[in-house]
Parts: C-alpha cells; structure tokens; sequence
C-alpha cells in the first residue's frame, strides 16, 4: 500500500470508531461490519452496482482492522494523524524514540516504541 493511502483515509471512520477506542471495541465495530458487508452474506436479489459497492466498502472495512487491530501498524497510523510537530530519533533495535512539540517541555524521558530502551531529554536553558 503506497504510504499516501495510508494516512489519508479515515480508517477509523470507516470503522465508525474513534481513536480513543479500545482494541476490543474496535473490534466489535470490525466484526459487525464485516458481517453486514461480507460478500457471502449478500441475499441473491441485491442488484449487481450495489453488490460491487458492498464488496468494496467490505474490502475498506478489512483493510481498516488489517492497521488498526495491528498495535503497531495503528500507532504509526496514529503519528500520522498527529498535526503538530514532533521529533523522531531511530533506536539501536530498530525502532523510534518520538517526542512531540507539545509535550517537550512536561517530558524528560521518551521510551523506544519497540523495546524497552529509554533516553533522557537534556534541555538547553
């Protein structure tokens, strides 16, 4: 998936969730939609167009949970989403420290998203 797509949908709106949801009800929204949607579950006398719309709005619900009942995959979306500023450091494992702008000044110590490595914040005055 190109990386535009990815933060440019709503895919909590597809969802019809919010991003304070839990990972349990995403997933209750998830699975009811993808029985309301699912291909297999269409009676026979849908007409064809609206059979075509259905599938792909089945097609966007299943993509939505593929990134947002992923822990990782909903964070980075998550980041995305994020209008200020933030800064990114890479760690040694591979992961990322992220510290955003707002939070700068209450923060001293960002953990990596991936392992359990900490730096500290050192302020200039």
């Amino acid at each position: 998936m190109a990386s535009g797509t990815f933060a440019e949908k709503d895919w909590y709106g597809v969802l019809g969730a919010k991003p304070t949801d839990s990972l349990t009800e995403l997933r209750q929204k998830y699975q009811k939609l993808a029985i309301m949607y699912h291909p297999d579950k269409q009676s026979a006398d849908v007409p064809a167009g609206e059979l075509k719309e259905r599938v792909q709005r089945f097609i966007e619900i299943d993509q939505a949970w593929k990134i947002l009942g992923n822990e990782e995959r909903k964070k980075d979306y998550d980041l995305q989403q994020r209008d200020e500023d933030c800064y990114s450091f890479l760690c040694r494992c591979g992961g990322k420290y992220t510290l955003f702008e707002n939070e700068a000044d209450a923060v001293s110590l960002v953990g990596c998203n991936t392992c359990s490595l900490i730096v500290e914040i050192i302020k200039n005055n």
